[in-house]
């Protein structure tokens, strides 16, 4: 444990230098008999939050000897704060981050490996296709625990008024369909007073598109034995190619969304505006905190690429994880509390705080989470096809990412280039950037 919080770390690592001075001479943080451990939790809706401090003290109170201590961090800069921690030696013990991230940790050696320190019932409680998503190199650096699907979020009187049959787990729409039911539901010359059939909030246009290109069988990001590659074929262009045809030929979307996150869409569909959000699956609690009065609306499932494999409905994720940091002095006691976080009803709190989807098998199972009520059944029914993202465990990304892919995806989504350009920029500028990371 480091004597000081990890946000403050982030003053200044020479503070860090003098702090960890403090430390016992073999780098124990144990004092009286009592282990302290750091917790970063990234938590930040209110029952989330709740939940993590409540699953905490309850560690504390049947494990007086190892306490873990709650450090609030925030997703806007984990990655930022977390590299200036590694750097300055004044990491957390225990590290809630996100699957795109673990990568470059791990690589940098700044994450433990965990695999001697997981508990076989941990690794029994979540299945392998979660495993996949939180290993590198054949390590394991985070344990997977929460996973988010892309789903429709919809208005379901304009739906009803249409005639528009709604999509189930059984039975979805197709891309193809859904692009005929953006137009129909869309109003006349798609006016900005007007409605639109979709708004595509593509803020951060990157992991977005490249976990729906897997709907179509695409990837764009593929591994090969010493480095990864892009490929913009066919399969992997389709959705970005409806996305712009939306915007920029049917008008079916506004391309006022293209520069919204998820949340600012919301104000436009509640004055329906706009019919169809595709969002992350934790939406559904802004929707039902902050919807008028008497607002109906409903979760559905995302459209499927014909043909493709998994009948189109395989999705692309990054999970949530909870690591260890290497310098971290008592890893099986992080991991210890880990496994305790992670045990099944755990989970189902965690879940229910943040409105996402466990991934252990049983929590899925769980009454609270397997409900129509608010869209849960939908999730759980897509649980079963999602996968890695091709993003995990790809050197280089967040470089592509920044330097090519998002402005490249933002100018193809507005209009200001055509499907070859983004192809080149997307190809050949990217593959330069991964020659970088060959191993």
């Amino acid at each position: 444990m480091r004597r000081r919080t990890f946000l403050g770390a982030a003053a200044g690592t020479a503070a860090a230098a003098t702090l960890l001075s403090a430390c016992s001479d073999d780098g124990s943080d144990s004092a009286g008999g009592v282990t302290t451990l750091d917790y970063l939790s990234l938590a930040w809706q209110t029952e989330s939050v709740a939940a993590n401090k409540a699953l905490v003290a309850q560690w504390n109170r049947a494990h007086p000897t190892v306490r873990v201590r709650y450090i609030q961090g925030s997703w806007d800069n984990v990655h930022d704060q977390l590299l200036t921690s590694f750097e300055g030696g004044a990491a957390p013990d225990i590290i809630h981050d996100e699957g795109n991230d673990l990568t470059d940790f791990a690589s940098g050696g700044d994450l433990a490996d965990l695999t001697r320190y997981l508990p076989a019932d941990l690794k029994k409680r979540i299945p392998q296709s979660s495993w996949d998503m939180a290993g590198f190199n054949g390590g394991v650096y985070g344990v997977p625990f929460l996973q988010e699907p892309r789903v429709l979020i919809g208005n379901r009187p304009l739906l009803a008024k249409a005639g528009i049959r709604l999509p189930t787990a059984e039975r979805p729409w197709t891309w193809s369909e859904f692009e005929d039911i953006c137009k129909e539901l869309t109003g006349p010359g798609g006016r900005a007073d007007s409605r639109y059939g979709v708004a595509w909030a593509m803020k951060e246009p990157v992991n977005v598109t490249v976990n729906l290109a897997m709907t179509t069988g695409g990837r764009i990001l593929y591994r090969g034995d010493d480095r990864s590659e892009i490929r913009f074929g066919p399969a992997d262009s389709a959705v970005a190619e409806l996305i712009n045809r939306q915007v920029n030929i049917d008008h079916s979307a506004p391309a006022s969304g293209l520069g919204m996150g998820g949340g600012d869409t919301l104000p436009g569909f509640f004055a329906g505006h706009y019919a169809l959000l595709p969002l992350g699956f934790s939406y559904r609690q802004q929707v039902q905190q902050q919807a008028p009065k008497g607002f109906d609306w409903v979760t559905l499932p995302l459209p499927v690429g014909e043909k493709a494999p998994d009948g189109g409905r395989a999705q692309g994720v990054s999970p949530q994880t909870l690591s260890v940091s290497q310098d971290c002095s008592h890893k099986q006691a992080a991991v210890d509390f880990i496994a305790f976080m992670t045990q099944n009803s755990h989970l189902v709190q965690l879940a229910r705080g943040d409105w996402l989807l466990p991934t252990g098998s049983a929590a899925l199972r769980d009454p609270l989470i397997a409900t129509a009520k608010t869209g849960w059944s939908v999730g759980v029914d897509m649980g079963a096809h999602l996968t890695a993202s091709p993003v995990l465990g790809v050197r280089g990304f967040p470089e592509w990412k920044d330097k090519i892919a998002a402005p490249a995806l933002q100018q193809y989504y507005s209009g200001s280039i055509g499907l070859g350009t983004l192809r080149d920029k997307l190809v050949r500028d990217g593959n330069r950037i991964f020659d970088r990371y060959r191993s």
